[in-house]
């Protein structure tokens, strides 16, 4: 075309055609990696320049990773040491064709260039890629295993989306939202929603959801390198160090330390019927504490006043009752000290029977050890007699 032909500038140029069905557009689905030489790690809907068949040309991939459902999920980054699906808007080209991407087209870059490699898998109009999205809501209101949610959604357009949605509880319970409520029932977005039990006020219900993503239709084609009138897409990156601008922080998004009030349960309670119906070894047997007195009891209490002699009572008493209890820990004391003393003479005993026992079996090892060694040197002074007279026998 002329728009291509005036912006060579006397460069050596190429020139090659493809029939007219093969211009239309569509969703490629290639299995690529980034090269293993390639310093930096390629973000979702980066810009990429794609060399894919008789074509040059910008687009924003979306990377995806197949799971164990067949679901083809998000990628924020392409993993360092295996394949993952790029999916962007291109031309039409055969399955199995191989692409070369890079992501920058001057040659000033004196670091290796090769961003990604790759072939064809699939072409189509649709391809289906999610990425997770998870929801969260408090209930407003508890009726038995049935609940009002409220600051999941915010409308009830939201709700319908969402009907038959399996929902669960930090602690475990599962369960299943039913129908939006109306504005008299709860704020916008609101719903009803059956637990397999009766939750908490203080739970928190948490949806896990996908949410399809769409490749972005941008399609830029690369005329020639060898100008300058070619304008690429910069990566946000590109033009953050443009501006001198830094990567906004969210407040949010930082960790924080995790301080939790320890929960104190209700005690379980078992009915009578149910308790007299349980064996003896699975009935409650705990009593319950008595109540300590308050002052309202002291004060209905009625003061007892003691005569000279109840006084006088009531003070022996006492001194006897002090008296025992110094005697009673002296004889503690005592039978302390008696039973140490006892367990160290046991030990003492056990002691010098072990060493007798020793010196029992030493002596004993000993005597067999010596009537081994004569009986074995009688055995060869046998012998060697035998031997001798074997020889003298022979000689004569």
């Amino acid at each position: 075309p002329s728009s291509c032909s005036g912006s060579t500038r006397g460069a050596p140029s190429s020139w090659a055609g493809s029939p007219s069905a093969r211009t239309h557009s569509a969703s490629s689905w290639p299995g690529s990696r980034s090269n293993r030489w390639y310093k930096r790690t390629l973000k979702n809907s980066d810009p990429l320049i794609f060399s894919l068949g008789w074509r040059r040309f910008q687009s924003l991939p979306l990377y995806s990773v197949a799971d164990q459902n067949e679901r083809q999920r998000l990628l924020k980054y392409t993993p360092l040491h295996m394949h993952c699906f790029a999916t962007f808007y291109g031309p039409l080209v055969p399955p199995g064709t191989g692409l070369v991407a890079f992501q920058r087209g001057s040659l000033a870059q004196s670091s290796f260039r090769v961003a990604a490699t790759g072939t064809v898998v699939e072409l189509s109009q649709t391809f289906k890629i999610v990425k997770k999205l998870k929801l969260v809501g408090q209930p407003a209101k508890i009726f038995k295993n049935t609940a009002f949610v409220k600051d999941m959604f915010t409308s009830p357009l939201e709700v319908a989306k969402f009907e038959g949605a399996s929902i669960r509880t930090v602690s475990g319970i599962k369960g299943q939202i039913k129908k939006p409520l109306t504005t008299t029932q709860g704020p916008p977005g609101s719903f009803r929603a059956t637990f397999e039990d009766k939750i908490l006020l203080s739970d928190i219900i948490f949806l896990r959801a996908w949410v399809q993503v769409k490749p972005i239709k941008f399609y830029n084609p690369v005329c020639s390198l060898l100008t300058e009138d070619w304008a690429a897409v910069r990566t946000v990156g590109e033009m953050r160090a443009a501006q001198g601008l830094h990567a906004p922080l969210r407040k949010d998004s930082l960790y924080k330390p995790i301080e939790r009030v320890a929960r104190q349960f209700a005690p379980p309670v078992i009915s009578k019927a149910l308790q007299q119906a349980l064996p003896f070894a699975a009935k409650p047997k705990d009593t319950a504490p008595k109540k300590k007195a308050g002052k309202e009891d002291k004060m209905l209490q009625v003061p007892t006043f003691l005569n000279p002699h109840e006084k006088q009572t009531h003070s022996f008493l006492q001194k006897l009752a002090t008296i025992h209890n110094i005697r009673a820990a002296k004889r503690r004391e005592q039978t302390k000290a008696k039973l140490a003393a006892h367990k160290a003479a046991i030990a003492k005993k056990e002691e010098t029977r072990r060493s007798r026992l020793h010196d029992k079996l030493r002596q004993h090892y000993q005597l067999e050890g010596s009537k081994l060694g004569a009986k074995r040197s009688h055995d060869r002074d046998q012998e060697g007699g035998a031997e001798r007279r074997t020889r003298s026998r022979d000689e004569d």
